[in-house]
């Protein structure tokens, strides 16, 4: 097999650049998604020391802390997808290169790859959203409990 000249792996760095970019976005949602469930593991404390302080109703703060329990099972499962698509890219990158070095054909395994990638940051974007939407509810939870009747019902 005759070598690889530069001339012809130009055009596999150039096609290698998308998936680098992939991978450089995915970092910043990892960087947001870690924030949140530091954030969510803090609250969770922060409501039982406030609970065991100020004698608040256990079952309001047992619903918060259940609610921010699933927030950051559905983090961790966004941070996963989200890392898993971050490594599919980078074994994509990978895979271009071998296969423009030894002139393989592998256009099944390249796409494979792409098509695994985005479904895992699809996955990893839903649960994200759906740990949104719970973080509503744990605030609705919380402007309930902390409502002044006389005002009227403000939420």
């Amino acid at each position: 097999m005759p070598p690889v000249s530069l001339e012809q792996l130009i055009p596999e760095l150039r096609d290698a650049i998308g998936p680098v970019i992939l991978i450089s976005g995915v970092g910043l949602l990892l960087l947001t998604m870690t924030n949140r469930l530091g954030r969510a593991i803090d609250r969770a404390r922060q409501l039982k020391v406030e609970s065991a302080r100020s004698g608040h109703s256990h079952k309001q703060v047992n619903e918060q802390v259940a609610i921010i329990y699933r927030r950051a099972r559905l983090i961790r499962w966004s941070i996963i997808l989200a890392a898993i698509s971050a490594l599919l890219a980078a074994i994509l990158i990978i895979t271009l290169f071998i296969t423009a070095v030894f002139q393989w054909q592998y256009g099944f395994v390249v796409s494979v790859l792409f098509i695994g990638c985005m479904v895992a940051l699809s996955a990893s974007l839903v649960a994200f959203i759906l740990d949104i939407n719970l973080s509503l509810h744990a605030l609705k939870l919380e402007l309930e409990d902390s409502k002044d009747p006389e005002a009227g019902d403000a939420i």
